[in-house]
């Protein structure tokens, strides 16, 4: 998938594409030696990676306010988000967590080239003080049960939580309600039809 199919599946502005074109040249550059994602998918990033995480931000309907991205990684799905709200809906804020150090080197420095400033915490997700989010998001992070935790010390009272999960999410979910209250909603992954996105709320331990 190119850029330009992507451009068919998700319209966004030229100074867009044009970030996440740039965001890719580094995502090149700089994989080989950290590892920001699988080698084999490096050709999939326009579909695996940009795709699946820009359809997080059109599950929600936040304008404003604070977004936290827990485990960002390589950037997936929180500096996407960051990159297209920055256009789309300039008055969101974004928190990338993520303890490696050489991965946080490169958030900062995609997000310092591009001119998008999402603060980047290189720290342990446990460690942080609570960030009251409005909105939290984890991909590929924990299971439920955990991300859950999390969200419990994170998110701001009312905040949603944002989890794309594969196949056996139904398994996590029933696994998570032994340990968790929570309501939640689910949509299909537009990328992999045996995944789902998770909208979860109303979370308290029981």
């Amino acid at each position: 998938m190119s850029a330009q199919d992507f451009l068919a599946r998700r319209n966004v502005s030229r100074e867009t594409l044009e970030r996440l074109s740039f965001y890719k040249a580094l995502l090149d550059k700089w994989n080989p030696a950290i590892n920001l994602v699988s080698a084999a998918t490096l050709g999939q990033v326009w579909t695996r990676h940009f795709l699946d995480s820009a359809q997080i931000l059109d599950l929600t309907r936040i304008n404003s306010g604070h977004w936290a991205d827990l485990g960002s990684g390589g950037g997936f799905p929180g500096l996407v988000l960051a990159i297209l709200a920055a256009d789309e809906r300039p008055d969101l804020k974004f928190t990338l967590v993520e303890s490696d150090g050489r991965k946080a080197a490169f958030l900062t420095t995609v997000a310092r080239e591009l001119g998008i400033v999402p603060r980047v915490a290189a720290e342990r997700i446990e460690n942080l003080p609570a960030l009251r989010a409005d909105v939290l998001s984890a991909r590929a992070l924990a299971p439920m049960n955990v991300l859950l935790g999390f969200a419990d010390r994170h998110l701001s009272p009312g905040g949603l939580a944002i989890f794309p999960k594969g196949a056996k999410y139904q398994v996590e979910i029933d696994q998570a309600l032994e340990e968790w209250r929570f309501s939640y909603e689910k949509r299909p992954s537009v990328t992999d039809p045996d995944a789902v996105i998770l909208t979860v709320g109303e979370i308290a331990h029981v």
